[in-house]
């Protein structure tokens, strides 16, 4: 009778069921599973086509002792009482991979050291030559871990973990591991498609693991073939004979596989880089004849027709955004995926993964299962359909002719945060249908749960959320953005392609000027007289700050035949209503190029010329210690803090703004109004500042009906004239 060995078998959390039925299929009998762990029995044989043949598998482990640990003292005699020599040759070479902890043992080197010293001094005090230390490719790789006052030691068989088939090169983007894209693959039913004949496409194929995984799995090719390490190599029990004859096995089946005509197996991808990635993996997996990839955009997808395909799974992975501003532009790309399934690949069936299944239902398909796994550390989902017209999800049709993206049924939050949004515009009506506004704020933190604003300009919407207290968790916070974004979608009847989404952090230096995105797409508002350029996804904030917009149109109204400048001009738009208003000239005076850049498009799209409209790149502290001219109408907005390299100091507004107002009161004319405005939340104006000049605050008049809602302006305001 052959002699059985008691392994453990480990795996992604979520594979335990499949691994299971692997194992009995290679010869296994199956016992307890575990979260992550299938424990077998199985003869030497059989251990080594688990080894060899398992797809889903992380590790094929021989625990030698189990044994209570609660201190290095009983971690090094534990490890100490195995009989070392039955498993490695005196002299060989170790390696310890240690993980867990207690309150002795806190460090896994530590734990690791320990048992590396237990180990050698097991052999040096029989006598025999201790063993060395060897990382890379030891004779014996032992794995030990304490959990829960235990430590587990065992024999790693695998060497490295299994997944790692040895065709996909070290460092290259993988954001499927091996056995996690065969074990969609099977959940996916690609072995019995295949064995009818089907066909397997996928349409953003990256760096091509589910293709490769896919055509091993079709062909019998066994998924370790390309490995030249194994961890029972320098095993003293290891059978190189028996060893020898299942590789020889394995290595016939493959050569008789890549004689045969195989179902098409297909990728596509539109990045050029990546997609060399994936040729480059199909060739070091000698896969180039049977998976072939080509540059192509979603938008693209047909199905191929140099032979006959009546059937098949398309599958992929798409990307599924790392942040929500992400998600909501990701939206379109799903919806097309499920409108190309249902053009080109009727009769199919179709796998999708993804770490944001709320995408998923962005698709127009109903899926027939959804499969729960993990991404590393992302809970995600497979999703399965049938993919034919009966399982369309019906769209509806807008005002204008356009198919909209059926919009899901608000969660409890969302749906409560919908009615706030409705009630505050349903309040800010009437101010604004008498005032002409069409960009506003609808929400401020209103609910201190839902920490965002949400600004629209025109037809479009803008939502940026505050930063998050760290004592709040940070899948609660995503799901509350993802409330407010469906929710703002209903209330405003938009699409959520057309919401721009930021997530809003404290900025140091010149990080407020910095591209969030690269879409470069302005976007057109009206303001009283004024036309403005707004940009609701590139950069931090959108170009036109709606707190100012009384004090902006004040200006517009006071700007006739004044001599206007403006102080940290930002993107120009109190210039462009003293320009519309009349102004005899103006100069704008900001340190950001881009910003300046952005303020001479304003002053160009109101017809203002740069000849009476000026634009200076400075330091607006130095340049008015420089300036002798004289001005009738000035702004001073500066930001609360500024440390920018541009400048000789550091600018904090609470600290500096008496010299600031000092020094633009200097250049103001005898009946002149200097407008100085900030948003510190603590501000305290100096008295220094009230006891030199004529102050008024214009604090509460500044602020226009959608920001009144505030406990704490959201901006200061004071009118200064000379006395």
């Amino acid at each position: 009778m052959k002699q059985h060995l008691a392994l453990n078998i480990t795996c992604p959390k979520g594979l335990e069921g499949l691994l299971a039925d692997e194992c009995k299929a290679l010869g296994a009998e199956v016992g307890r599973e575990t979260v992550g762990a299938v424990s077998v029995s199985a003869p030497q044989e059989v251990t080594y086509r688990l080894c060899l043949w398992s797809r889903l598998a992380n590790r094929v482990l021989l625990p030698l002792n189990d044994y209570p640990c609660h201190d290095a003292d009983s971690l090094y005699a534990g490890m100490k009482a195995i009989d070392w020599s039955a498993h490695v040759a005196a002299g060989g070479t170790i390696s310890v991979d240690f993980a867990g902890s207690n309150r002795e043992i806190r460090n896994s080197h530590f734990g690791a050291l320990r048992c590396k010293d237990a180990v050698v001094d097991a052999f040096q005090e029989r006598g025999l030559d201790r063993p060395s230390v060897d990382k890379q490719r030891p004779d014996l790789r032992i794995h030990v871990r304490l959990r829960k006052g235990r430590a587990v030691v065992a024999i790693d068989f695998s060497g490295e973990s299994l997944h790692r088939r040895g065709y996909r090169q070290a460092g290259a983007m993988a954001p499927l591991k091996e056995n996690l894209a065969a074990a969609l693959l099977l959940r996916a039913d690609w072995p019995g498609i295949a064995a009818r004949g089907g066909a397997l496409i996928d349409p953003l194929c990256g760096s091509g693991t589910l293709l490769i995984e896919g055509a091993m799995m079709a062909m019998d090719i066994a998924p370790g073939l390309q490995r030249r390490y194994w961890g029972f190599s320098g095993w003293r029990q290891h059978r190189p004979d028996m060893w020898q004859r299942i590789l020889e096995d394995a290595q016939r089946r493959q050569a008789v596989a890549m004689t045969r005509q195989w179902p098409e197996i297909r990728g596509y991808d539109a990045g050029g880089k990546i997609l060399a990635q994936a040729q480059d993996n199909i060739d070091r997996a000698g896969l180039q004849s049977q998976v072939r990839v080509s540059r192509r955009e979603l938008a693209n997808l047909t199905r191929p027709t140099h032979r006959e395909m009546n059937f098949g799974l398309v599958i992929c992975n798409p990307p599924y955004g790392e942040r929500l501003g992400d998600e909501a532009e990701l939206v379109h790309l799903y919806r097309h995926l499920g409108q190309r399934l249902l053009a080109e690949f009727e009769g199919w069936q179709a796998a999708v993964f993804t770490g944001n299944p709320s995408l998923g239902k962005r698709m127009g398909l109903r899926s027939r299962r959804q499969y729960q796994f993990l991404n590393g550390t992302l809970p995600s989902k497979l999703l399965l359909f049938d993919v034919n017209a009966d399982n369309a999800v019906k769209e509806r049709t807008s005002a204008q002719g356009q198919p909209e993206a059926v919009a899901p049924k608000l969660s409890a939050g969302g749906e409560m945060f919908a009615n706030r949004l409705r009630k505050n515009l349903k309040q800010l009506q009437k101010w604004r249908k008498r005032e002409d506004v069409s960009c506003y704020r609808a929400y401020d933190a209103d609910m201190p749960e839902y920490a965002v604003a949400v600004d629209v300009y025109g037809g479009a919407v803008h939502i940026a959320e505050y930063a998050a207290p760290s004592s709040v968790d940070e899948d609660k916070a995503r799901q509350r953005l993802r409330d407010t974004v469906e929710a703002c979608a209903q209330v405003f009847e938009l699409p959520e392609t057309k919401i721009a989404i930021k997530e809003r952090r404290r900025q140091r230096g010149t990080e407020q000027y910095r591209r969030q995105s690269e879409t470069g797409e302005f976007l057109e508002v009206e303001e009283g007289q004024a036309k403005l350029l707004v940009n609701l996804h590139d950069y931090l904030d959108t170009g036109l700050f709606l707190d100012h917009r009384p004090v902006r149109l004040d200006i517009a109204k006071r700007a006739a035949g004044q001599r206007f400048l403006n102080l940290f001009c930002y993107t120009g738009a109190a210039t462009v209503h003293a320009g519309v208003g009349g102004a005899r000239h103006s100069t704008s005076v900001d340190m950001s190029n881009t910003y300046l850049q952005w303020a001479r498009r304003n002053l160009s799209l109101n017809g203002l010329s740069e000849v009476r409209h000026r634009t200076v790149r400075a330091d607006c502290r130095q340049w008015l210690a420089e300036c002798d001219e004289e001005f009738d109408l000035i702004l001073l907005d500066p930001p609360t803090f500024s440390n920018s390299k541009r400048m000789e100091d550091v600018l904090d507004i609470q600290r500096d703004h008496v010299a600031l107002i000092e020094g633009a009161m200097a250049r103001l004319s005898a009946q002149g109004l200097l407008i100085f405005s900030n948003n510190r939340r603590d501000f305290q104006l100096d008295a220094a500042v009230t006891e030199g000049f004529c102050v008024e605050d214009r604090t509460s008049w500044s602020l226009d009906e959608d920001f009144k809602r505030r406990k704490k302006p959201i901006h200061y305001c004071w009118y200064i004239t000379h006395r």
